[in-house]
């Protein structure tokens, strides 16, 4: 690496900590520095342009540089530019866009509790479900069980409930009470000649025997992304979510419904609670809900889940959970133009358009020697690559970093999760820029196949 002494790649290896990333490697590498961004480019410091294919960290779904979402950023900073909604106190923006969301939910919700990020939502989640029964007398009822290869964020709470080992390791976690029971990923995990309802109901089975085992008395919750994430893009069998829905019902077990990537018409609807056929009773909301103009997250939660908390608050004096930024009216109003744009510029028309051609093209790769499946919904999706296609063995994380680096030559960000690449660009992206897209990806597997091809 070379950097010039006072360089802004310099200056950043000496004063910045960067959250997720290989620390020993970036010291040998420097930073990838960015200077702005437009639409679903962004520009580093010598004006060259990449496409933000996976949307920064799945959020940017308006793309960069929206002026009406500045306008309201600055509007409220003048208006008011910060209150909280500790002891009672409330503001406009927080009630209508609390509002708002309950108007959006895809089952009845009652109230809404604003965070800063999905994290922190999740941690929320916990803890709320912990009140709850101890409000109800069932102090026994706090065990949470979460998926393999979940990602519910990095807190101690959420990431305990996160299922992929490098978010635990040395952080002394996952904290006790969280049952972890498999994910579905048909491409690894379904038997030949497995129906989709034949995986569903072992999955199904797999996780009513978890909670025999465990004792239902002692299962608060269950938390589950409707379309994982970072664990690979990973798409539930249909019957999926009916049969978890049936088994929470059965056993007296919230399900959590963490939409921190797949909400706001990511997967063709508005929630991918609503793709999947998952009907939860809570549900988590970030990244998208302000377009990651601004922070913010929600948690919404039913009438019968708040309103057993009303009269423990009473008894304690306050329900003494919240952070200073909740409801934050600057976010609160980023949120609410973010929400007024999605319906103004008819995004969900719009991912019913280009949704298709993209899934399209992502499909077209799925025949590539290196190419195990391609696999995706909606305006996301993921190819994961595989060292020999008949026995699926992969190549231990090296096919996508290598990957990963060719398409940042050719102009490209994705997101390499393992040797699985994710596609996830923002909502607003044009067919044409689908196909640039796609073009700068073919070009970077061409560059990067030889390598491993020959190992």
């Amino acid at each position: 690496m070379k950097t010039t002494p006072n360089s802004m790649e310099a200056r950043d290896l000496a004063a910045v900590f960067h959250p997720a990333t290989n620390l020993k490697q970036l010291r040998q590498t420097g930073p990838a520095y960015f200077e702005r961004g437009e639409g679903i480019f962004v520009y580093d410091s010598t004006g060259r342009d990449f496409i933000e294919g996976v949307a920064g960290l799945w959020c940017a779904s308006l793309g960069h540089g929206v002026e009406e979402i500045a306008d309201a950023a600055r509007e409220a900073m003048l208006d008011y530019s910060f209150s909280h909604l500790f002891g009672g106190r409330t503001h406009k923006s927080a009630i209508e866009l609390a509002e708002k969301l309950k108007e959006l939910a895809p089952v009845p919700m009652g109230k809404v509790f604003f965070g800063c990020s999905g994290s922190d939502a999740n941690d929320t989640q916990v803890k709320l479900l912990r009140y709850y029964n101890n409000a109800l007398g069932r102090p026994k009822k706090k065990k949470i069980i979460a998926r393999e290869r979940a990602y519910h964020g990095v807190t101690v709470a959420s990431g305990s409930l996160t299922g992929l080992p490098k978010f635990h390791a040395l952080f002394d976690l996952p904290m006790e009470g969280i049952i972890r029971v498999p994910a579905p990923y048909p491409y690894r995990d379904a038997q030949a000649g497995e129906t989709d309802a034949e995986y569903a109901k072992r999955l199904g089975d797999d996780l009513e025997e978890t909670i025999l085992r465990e004792g239902p008395e002692t299962i608060a919750g269950f938390i589950a992304e409707p379309v994982m994430g970072v664990g690979g893009v990973l798409i539930p069998p249909k019957g999926y979510f009916e049969r978890v829905r049936a088994i929470c019902d059965k056993y007296d077990i919230i399900l959590i419904d963490d939409e921190v990537i797949c909400g706001f018409w990511r997967t063709g609807k508005c929630f991918g609670a609503e793709s999947t056929g998952m009907k939860p009773d809570t549900i988590t909301a970030a990244k998208a809900l302000s377009s990651a103009y601004a922070p913010i997250s929600a948690v919404m939660v039913p009438d019968r889940i708040y309103d057993a908390l009303i009269e423990p608050s009473g008894e304690l004096g306050s329900f003494a959970h919240g952070f200073t930024y909740s409801g934050h009216p600057v976010s609160c109003a980023v949120a609410l133009k973010t929400l007024e744009l999605y319906e103004r510029w008819d995004i969900a028309a719009q991912v019913a358009d280009v949704g298709p051609y993209f899934q399209k093209k992502l499909a077209g790769f799925a025949d590539h020697p290196l190419v195990g499946e391609a696999r995706g919904i909606g305006l996301v999706g993921a190819l994961e690559f595989v060292a020999d296609k008949k026995t699926k063995e992969s190549f231990g994380g090296a096919g996508g970093a290598a990957i990963d680096r060719a398409c940042r030559e050719e102009g490209l960000i994705l997101r390499p999760l393992g040797d699985t690449i994710a596609f996830c660009p923002p909502l607003i992206i044009t067919r044409d820029e689908i196909d640039e897209l796609f073009a700068r990806f073919s070009r970077a597997l061409e560059k990067a196949a030889p390598a491993l091809t020959n190992g």
